[in-house]
């Protein structure tokens, strides 16, 4: 029954889901800009609270989570609430150590006299901020009467809850608080993950510090027989102001910030940035300064992710699947990134007949003039208007989408292509890397350039494993054996139960490919004792 349901309610979802990337952003920072978060005693009186809350303001929605203790995210109607809230709290006692003098919207909230309180108090609902264990996830799997309706659940369990995408642009807004001490007009946002609609519940937040609004400003002064403009530290290049801001910030994070732990400064890479631990939210955190491109992903990924519930509940399945098999890691590595496997499910569905989703040239002559953008002279135009884009004819159902993905990539010709969203078609790969993926913005860069050879060809191996299990199977005598069946039998280590069927099928990959999956196979298996071993 839950699985016709959610079924059903994702197909709502991408039918009422039309607002822009832009609007949403909008929406949520503005509701952001609203909210209070509080540390809550470890039993409350929810209704009191709430009550008492009340007195400053309309509280327009609110919701309780546990990290480091109880929370209380609070959002009021009007912004001036707070204002009003912030007016009526005190200054934490100075008796042991001196507090920083700065009033943010993080609250700790304690019962004046415990002890005659406790008869009122009443367990409050906790939303939660992780999914699910594998383990948990795959019995759930086995309940299910199609492999479709188990990728829905897959997706149900994974994807970020509403709960967690307010916290989310929460931790952008409690950090703004602080840039804007130093630039007044300053803004940070996320982008990412946290709003492409593919993050998964414990993702990291990606967060990017905008001055867009000065850059507008400096536009404005144009008629009369004076020029004005501000005078401003000039810098020999934009890295190096990049990095003297994100130094400053981060100085300021790590000194003033409450709740702002184990900040790092990366002020020497690609992209500079700084890492922090928000313990008050729960997020590990990256700041960098705007990148435009970085954003412009991020919207691309929304359109497609808005056009099709398949195209979700495909691309959490298969990073689901990659994540169990040692594909796909949390540190920097040697091996397949989230998002060069998501940009490979895009490319996948482009393929299709008929197609799923357009190609990223299609959505660039869809394009009008507020929709033109370039960037650094590349050429990041498309339409952002969802309703522009006519829906897809394709009738394939998940099922048959997750066995074709896998014998797909299992049988593609890495050797001599690459794969490019801007066209959806393969086309010769520019230069040796074993992997080649376009950038769909920046054409000269391969974002999958970090992927070495024996990587490739367990990912080919295990694409191989997947869809001859998928064909093989026979759901009615696995599902009365009540053995894992369909996406659930993905989700466990190859080989641990039968490795002598795993070794026939890799006969077609010749025996250097076969040292060199072993090797990696042994590589994961290093890297992940030597995670452990560094917790």
């Amino acid at each position: 029954k839950c699985t016709k349901v959610s079924f059903k309610s994702f197909y709502a979802e991408v039918n009422t889901r039309k607002k822009t990337f832009a609007e949403v952003q909008t929406e949520r920072s503005e509701q952001a800009e609203r909210t209070v978060l509080i540390k809550c005693p470890p039993k409350l009186n929810e209704k009191k609270l709430l009550q008492y809350l009340s007195s400053h303001g309309n509280i327009k929605s609110h919701f309780f989570f546990e990290n480091r203790g109880i929370h209380a995210l609070i959002e009021f109607s009007e912004k001036n609430s707070i204002a009003s809230l912030q007016d009526a709290i005190g200054i934490p006692s100075a008796a042991q150590r001196h507090v920083v003098p700065f009033k943010s919207r993080l609250f700790t909230f304690t019962l004046k006299n415990p002890v005659s309180q406790a008869a009122e108090e009443t367990p409050v609902h906790l939303s939660p901020q992780s999914h699910i264990p594998v383990k948990e996830l795959t019995e759930k799997l086995c309940h299910a009467d199609s492999i479709s309706s188990q990728m829905y659940i897959l997706l149900n369990e994974y994807q970020l809850t509403e709960e967690n995408i307010k916290l989310r642009f929460l931790a952008c807004s409690l950090v703004r608080d602080f840039t804007r001490a130093y630039f007044p007009d300053s803004t940070v946002k996320p982008f990412g993950s946290s709003v492409n609609t593919f993050g998964k519940l414990g993702c990291d937040v990606d967060m990017f510090l905008d001055f867009h609004d000065t850059q507008k400003h400096a536009t404005k002064m144009k008629k009369g027989p004076f020029e004005m403009e501000y005078q401003m530290k000039r810098l020999p290049s934009e890295r190096l102001a990049t990095q003297k801001i994100l130094s400053v910030i981060g100085d300021c994070l790590d000194n003033f910030g409450p709740g702002c732990v184990n900040v790092q400064k990366i002020l020497n890479a690609r992209c500079p940035l700084v890492k922090f631990s928000h313990q008050p939210t729960g997020f590990q955190c990256d700041l960098s300064v705007s990148n435009s491109i970085a954003i412009r992903s991020s919207e691309l990924l929304y359109i497609y992710g808005c056009l099709d519930s398949r195209v979700r509940a495909l691309v959490f399945s298969v990073r689901c699947w990659a994540r169990v098999h040692g594909l796909t890691n949390s540190v920097p590595g040697t091996w397949i990134t989230n998002f060069s496997l998501t940009m490979m499910v895009m490319f996948f569905l482009q393929k299709r007949s008929p197609p799923i989703i357009p190609t990223l040239d299609q959505l660039k002559e869809l394009a009008d003039e507020k929709d033109k953008h370039v960037i650094g002279g590349y050429d990041c135009s498309f339409v952002s208007d969802l309703s522009k884009i006519k829906p897809t004819k394709n009738t394939e159902t998940l099922d048959v989408l997750l066995g074709d993905f896998f014998e797909y990539f299992g049988n593609f010709d890495f050797r001599k292509n690459s794969i490019n969203l801007r066209k959806g078609k393969e086309v010769n790969k520019p230069e040796s890397t074993p992997l080649y993926i376009w950038n769909p913005f920046e054409q000269d860069l391969n974002i999958s350039k970090n992927v070495n050879q024996p990587q490739l060809e367990k990912f080919v191996a295990m694409a191989r494993e997947s869809a001859w299990i998928l064909q093989k199977e026979d759901k009615t005598q696995q599902m009365s054996n009540k053995e894992p069946w369909g996406l659930a039998a993905l989700l466990v280590p190859f080989g641990k139960s039968n490795p002598s069927k795993m070794k026939n099928r890799m006969k077609g990959l010749g025996s250097e490919t076969i040292r060199s999956l072993l090797d990696s196979l042994r590589l994961t298996n290093a890297n992940s004792l030597q995670k452990a071993v560094g917790k």
